[in-house]
């Protein structure tokens, strides 16, 4: 196992911050951080979160942090549905339900979805079985073929948002699973010309063809301000946003709001 001092010199690397930059930012002296590092000091359990804190670790590695310095856990990672977390689920449900016609959905940090509006069925019409039983990944049903990856148009620009979205996600958090997932979906493999691309001064929209209908969408992230839980703090709504009118007409009608063949769908909270 790892000591603190290494692991905190992990992550101020990861930062690319120096010791000095840090020890500032924590309103302590350089020469501290330094014995931290070399473990030749023991930091309290209060000096591991302040310092953990300006390097924007995440609540789960602060854990770590705190369990290689001796000190017991203090974040604790509770059920989305625990009745500790009832009013955060209440709100993650309002959101997704106040979001329809359009689709939206809560996912983890590793891309599994574990909420999503009634909106969202409409676009697993078609998609393998397999990709919508427990975990749903929302890279796999994006990128694999047997998912959306036939019906969207532009899947160029949809591949390369995604690959610098989870490069950045892993970049400040490393995780071996997305990483796995990000080798098989998005690895660089050569040209990427498996679709087209579309040209936008504004944003870059995913372009999605049903039948005769073209449906140009962007999206937009939202997460919890200040959380202290783990769960919490890993979770993200993408909600979709029609991108020109006559997207926004298809919803309007409720043409697209028809349930996959499969029967299957992404994980709902109640009162939707």
């Amino acid at each position: 196992m790892d000591t603190v001092g290494e692991l905190l010199r992990q992550w101020r690397h990861r930062r690319h911050r120096s010791q000095l930059d840090l020890a500032l930012a924590a309103d302590v002296s350089a020469r501290h951080v330094s014995l931290v590092e070399t473990g030749k000091t023991r930091p309290s359990a209060e000096m591991v979160l302040r310092l953990a804190e300006q390097l924007d670790v995440p609540l789960r590695e602060r854990n770590r942090l705190l369990l290689a310095a001796g000190f017991a856990p203090r974040y604790a990672e509770r059920p989305l549905d625990s009745d500790a977390l009832a009013a955060a689920h209440g709100a993650l449900v309002r959101v997704l339900h106040a979001h329809e016609p359009y689709p939206a959905m809560v996912f983890d940090r590793r891309w599994n979805i574990v909420l999503a509006n009634r909106a969202v069925d409409a676009f697993l019409t078609g998609v393998a079985p397999e990709l919508v039983r427990p975990p749903v990944n929302m890279v796999r049903l994006a990128l694999d073929p047997r998912g959306f990856a036939g019906n969207i148009v532009n899947l160029a620009d949809v591949r390369s948002v995604l690959r610098a979205r989870i490069s950045r996600q892993l970049a400040a958090a490393p995780d071996p699973e997305l990483a796995a997932l990000y080798e098989r979906y998005l690895a660089p493999v050569g040209p990427d010309d498996d679709g087209a691309r579309i040209s936008s001064d504004v944003l870059t929209p995913m372009l999605f063809r049903f039948g005769a209908a073209e449906l140009r969408l962007f999206s937009t992230i939202t997460t919890f301000g200040t959380p202290l839980d783990i769960t919490l703090d890993e979770v993200s709504i993408e909600s979709y946003y029609p991108a020109d009118d006559e997207t926004a007409a298809h919803f309007a009608t409720g043409t697209l709001q028809h349930p996959s063949p499969t029967g299957a769908s992404p994980p709902r909270g109640s009162g939707q």
